[in-house]
């Protein structure tokens, strides 16, 4: 098991993207048993400077939280997203798999292709699954990549309504029962005439 360890430790230090069980499998030598061996790599490297950490179905090697001080000095290009993008995230992480008539129901204002566009460039959301009603309408779930530049687990890691109060993220936002007028959002959101619809078969 220490061989088998030494190579799942490898892989995960050598790869730039998070590595499932069942890619291990496919790399190292047969009848190894990378998950026995994540389990015992992952208690290994508690308390040290990097932990394994687990992104959604894959694995990797990240950063001990309380030591992302010392990463300050690297410089990391971002790209600032609009508030109709935070927006139409934060519903597809709280609602998926959704579609984008949800999603505009929920704003009250249509969602452009530029936003959606935008956040699939940035691999933080893809398609899902067709919904199983009229039209087989198209939904959004948020990717790995989501995941782990937020440091989640799985969606289910994303706080819920109390944290969001405490964190005063939710002050701002109407009163229950009280419905915001429609409204189109800034040139972000217009479309040139005779574009297609995103969602069209």
């Amino acid at each position: 098991m220490g061989d088998q360890e030494r190579m799942v430790e490898a892989i995960l230090f050598a790869s730039a993207e998070p590595v499932t069980v069942r890619e291990l499998e496919d790399r190292m030598p047969h009848g190894c048993d990378p998950a026995e061996a994540l389990a015992y790599l992952r208690k290994r490297y508690e308390g040290r400077g990097v932990h394994v950490v687990r992104v959604g179905d894959a694995w990797a090697i990240r950063t001990a939280p309380d030591l992302g001080f010392l990463m300050q000095k690297e410089t990391v290009e971002t790209r600032k997203l609009s508030r109709a993008a935070i927006e139409t995230l934060a519903i597809i992480a709280y609602h998926q798999p959704v579609t984008r008539a949800e999603i505009e129901e929920i704003r009250g204002v249509s969602v452009s292709r530029g936003t959606v566009d935008q956040l699939l460039e940035m691999e933080w959301i893809r398609f899902g699954r067709r919904k199983m009603t009229p039209g087989r309408p198209v939904t959004f779930v948020v990717t790995e990549e989501f995941l782990d530049h937020f440091g989640l687990e799985s969606a289910r890691d994303l706080p819920g309504l109390k944290e969001l109060r405490a964190a005063g993220l939710l002050d701002n936002r109407p009163p229950p029962g009280v419905v915001p007028l429609p409204e189109r959002e800034p040139e972000e959101e217009e479309e040139a005439p005779g574009q297609s619809e995103l969602f069209e078969d």
